[in-house]
C-alpha cells in the first residue's frame, strides 16, 4: 500500500502589475489575470498617462505613487498592501502585455509544491519571434553574473513574471529600487536559503515598432555595473551572510577558498579537467596578486573567459590574495628589489596614506610573489580535485 502524503495548500496570492507608462495594454493584463482566478493590484509608479484610469471600472485594487521610484519600489510597496491583507505571496506580471496571466498557475504550483520559495516565470524566447537580440544578450549576461554572485545556475534571472513571498520582501534589505531590484532581490533570496525555481512560460514580443521599453542604456546599465560589482565584492568577503530560511538551496557552499572544503567540493563538481580548473586558479591568483583592485574581477572574469577556463573556480581562488596580507607581502618584496633593503615602516602613514607611493613596489612585488603564490594554489586545487574525484568514483 502506498503511503499518501496530504497537498500542501497554495500560498494566498495576490496579482501585482507594476505600471509605468502602458496605459494601453494594462487593462488587457489585469483582465486577463481576473479571469485566471486571481486578485488584482494595480500599482501606478508615478506614471504620466493616466494608467489607472484605464483599469477604474475593473474590480481590482489600486495603488499609486505620487513620483516615479522605480519598478523595486513599485514591487515593495505592492507587498506591504499584501500583508496587511494577509496574502502570503504575490505574484508580479510586466504591464506591457508580454506575458500571458494564463501561466500564473504554473508560478503557484510550482511555490505549493515548496513552500516558501520564489519561482520566476522563464520566458521562451526564441529569435524568430520577434525578440531583440539585445535582450538574449542581456538575459545570458545576467544570468552569468547571478551564478557567480550565488551560485545558482538560472534559465531567466531578468523575468518580470515572479511569484515571491510576501514575508521575504517585507522583512528583506534591499539598496536597489528600479530596474535592478529583480537582480538584486534573487541574489538576496539565495544567500537567505529561500528555494529558487524557475518554470517555462510564453512570451510575446510585439514587432519593434510597437514595443515600448523604459529601459535606459546608459543609467541602467551604469546601475547593474555597480549592481554587479557590490553583490561580487559581498559574495566574496569572508562572513556569512544572513540566512533567514533554513531550507538549502545548494548555495551555501558558494567556491571561496577561504572556504576550503567547501571550495573544493563545488569546483570538483564541474565539468572542467583537474588541470583546467587548476589553471584557472592559476589565473585568479596572480591576477588577484597585481595592484589593480578596483578592476582585479572584471580583469579575472574576462581573461579566464578569452581563455576558455572556468570563471568560478578563477574568482574563487582569487580570495586568496585578499587584503591586507598578500598586497603587502608584495609591497615588501617590490621595496627590496627596488633599494635592497626591506621596509621596516609598517605603519598607517606609509601603508594607507602613502598607498600612491607603493603602487611601482605592489606591482615589482606582485610579478614574483603571483606566479609562486599561483603555482602553489594551482597544485594545491589539482590534487585536491583529483582526491574529491577519485573518492566520490569510489562511492558509486
Amino acid at each position: 500500500m502506498t503511503e499518501s502524503h496530504p497537498e500542501v495548500p497554495a500560498p494566498r496570492t495576490l496579482v501585482v502589475i507594476p505600471l509605468y507608462n502602458h496605459s494601453q495594454t494594462v487593462r488587457g493584463v489585469a483582465e486577463k489575470a481576473l479571469a485566471a482566478g486571481f486578485p488584482v493590484l494595480v500599482v501606478d509608479d508615478g506614471s504620466t498617462d493616466a494608467g489607472l484610469e484605464v483599469v477604474k471600472d475593473l474590480p481590482v485594487q489600486r495603488h499609486h505613487l505620487a513620483v516615479n521610484a522605480g519598478k523595486g519600489s513599485a514591487i515593495l510597496a505592492a507587498a506591504a498592501v499584501a500583508a496587511e491583507q494577509g496574502f502570503e505571496a504575490i505574484l508580479t506580471i510586466d504591464a506591457d502585455g508580454q506575458h500571458d496571466p494564463a501561466d500564473a498557475r504554473l508560478l503557484v504550483e510550482a511555490a505549493a509544491a515548496d513552500w516558501p520559495s520564489l519561482v520566476i516565470g522563464a520566458r521562451r524566447m526564441d529569435k524568430e519571434d520577434n525578440v531583440p537580440a539585445s535582450s538574449l544578450f542581456g538575459r545570458d549576461f545576467s544570468n552569468f553574473w547571478v551564478r557567480l554572485e550565488c551560485g545558482q545556475t538560472l534559465p531567466d534571472t531578468q523575468s518580470g513574471y515572479r511569484l515571491y513571498p510576501v514575508d521575504f520582501l517585507v522583512g528583506g534589505r534591499f539598496f536597489s529600487r528600479r530596474y535592478t531590484f529583480e537582480i538584486e532581490v534573487l541574489v538576496r533570496a539565495a544567500w537567505a536559503g529561500l528555494p529558487i525555481s524557475s518554470v517555462s512560460v510564453s512570451v510575446y514580443y510585439p514587432p519593434g515598432e510597437e514595443r515600448i521599453s523604459h529601459f535606459d542604456k546608459f543609467r541602467d546599465n551604469v546601475r547593474l555595473t555597480c549592481l554587479h560589482t557590490c553583490l561580487v565584492t559581498r559574495s566574496l568577503l569572508p562572513w556569512p551572510q544572513r540566512r533567514l530560511y533554513r531550507k538549502s538551496t545548494g548555495t551555501e557552499l558558494r567556491p571561496s577558498i577561504l572556504r576550503p572544503v567547501a571550495f573544493f567540493k563545488a569546483i570538483s563538481k564541474e565539468h572542467s579537467s583537474p588541470a583546467q580548473l587548476a589553471a584557472a586558479a592559476w589565473i585568479g591568483i596572480f591576477l588577484g596578486a597585481l595592484p589593480i583592485i578596483p578592476f582585479g574581477i572584471a580583469a579575472i572574469v574576462y581573461t579566464a573567459h578569452k581563455i576558455h577556463l572556468n570563471k568560478v573556480a578563477a574568482v574563487g581562488a582569487s580570495n586568496l590574495c585578499i587584503a591586507p596580507f598578500v598586497p603587502l607581502l608584495c609591497v615588501e618584496v617590490g621595496h627590496l628589489l627596488l633599494y635592497g633593503a626591506p621596509l621596516e615602516d609598517f605603519s598607517k602613514q606609509t601603508l594607507l596614506y602613502e598607498l600612491h607611493h607603493r603602487l611601482l613596489e605592489w606591482l615589482i612585488g606582485s610579478l614574483l610573489i603571483g606566479p609562486l603564490l599561483g603555482a602553489l594554489g594551482a597544485a594545491l586545487t589539482y590534487l585536491v580535485v583529483n582526491w574529491f574525484r577519485k573518492r566520490k568514483s569510489g562511492n558509486r
